[in-house]
């Protein structure tokens, strides 16, 4: 399969840089043939393009713009909905261009599972990273409805990439026992449960490392967003979330891939879900981007 590099029908305002030419690569991957629950991952980039226009390119909270970097939007991937296997396959090959490239991909979900194929091209070229992951749900299932490959078991499938050590879960609130036992137990991956507290000392300790970013929305209080398939009451605000931008912007870590995933826009008919979700997309796009250029 390959990217296309020069035409689409839309671009998110502000990342309208030539793919030749850009740092940040930002692209869809509408699949939610895994959903277990309530679907429509699939509709959030198309979603969200327009709805990014309502913001401006500048983040006051990081001070920085969307017009002083080279990001480049180039659709949604092109995917055979209905064959999984098919699909993953897509997005992996899709995702190594960008990598192989040079330049650093930031995936729009899309149910959970996309996570994989992207951070597989990821980690075959950068085989140190190190996995920061937030989310209300563990996703460290082994199976799911029979299904290894599922929105329920991508974290587990990521780990059996990098095994022990590499793996950071924030927000969880969420999961079977044996899953918590997994994490809190048996210490496989660092696991805070609920919060978001610790993310600054974790940072601080990956000084200098190579990360990749996942981000599945229902973090969120569902009170703030509601626009998803598996809302768990008992999450982050919006509030308390974006410290994490200004923490990143702050680190010396090495942002080499990034995905948020898990937006539903039609369970929201006030559309704000979206529009959360595009201020998220602004200013971790400015985060990569202004990390390139330190």
């Amino acid at each position: 399969m390959k990217i296309n590099k020069f035409s689409h029908i839309s671009t998110f305002m502000g990342m309208e840089t030539s793919y030749e030419d850009a740092d940040v690569v930002v692209f869809g991957a509408g699949f939610d043939g895994t959903t277990s629950n309530r679907p429509g991952t699939r509709f959030a980039s198309s979603a969200m393009r327009p709805e990014l226009y309502g913001l401006e390119t500048y983040s006051p909270i990081l001070d920085l713009d969307l017009e002083d970097f080279k990001i480049c939007d180039i659709g949604d991937l092109e995917l055979s909905i209905g064959n999984t296997d098919k699909v993953l396959e897509e997005i992996y090959i899709g995702t190594k261009e960008i990598v192989n490239d040079n330049k650093v991909p930031f995936m729009i979900g899309g149910e959970h599972l996309v996570t994989l194929p992207a951070f597989k091209a990821v980690h075959e070229k950068y085989d140190d990273v190190f996995v920061i992951h937030f989310d209300a749900h563990t996703d460290l299932r082994q199976e799911y409805n029979n299904n290894e490959n599922s929105h329920a078991t991508v974290i587990k499938r990521v780990w059996d990439i990098v095994g022990d050590n590499r793996i950071f879960q924030f927000g969880i609130r969420s999961g079977t026992k044996e899953e918590f036992e997994f994490a809190l137990k048996d210490k496989h991956t660092y696991m805070e449960v609920e919060t978001i507290n610790t993310f600054k000392d974790i940072i601080n300790k990956l000084d200098g490392k190579n990360i990749y970013i996942t981000i599945d929305l229902d973090v969120l209080d569902p009170s703030i967003f509601p626009g998803t398939g598996t809302p768990e009451p008992g999450g982050v605000t919006y509030r308390e979330f974006r410290e994490i931008f200004t923490i990143l912007k702050e680190s010396n870590i090495n942002i080499v891939g990034l995905d948020i995933v898990e937006l539903s826009p039609d369970y929201d008919s006030t559309n704000v879900s979206t529009v959360v979700a595009c201020k998220i997309l602004r200013e971790l796009s400015l985060v990569a981007a202004d990390n390139i250029k330190k």
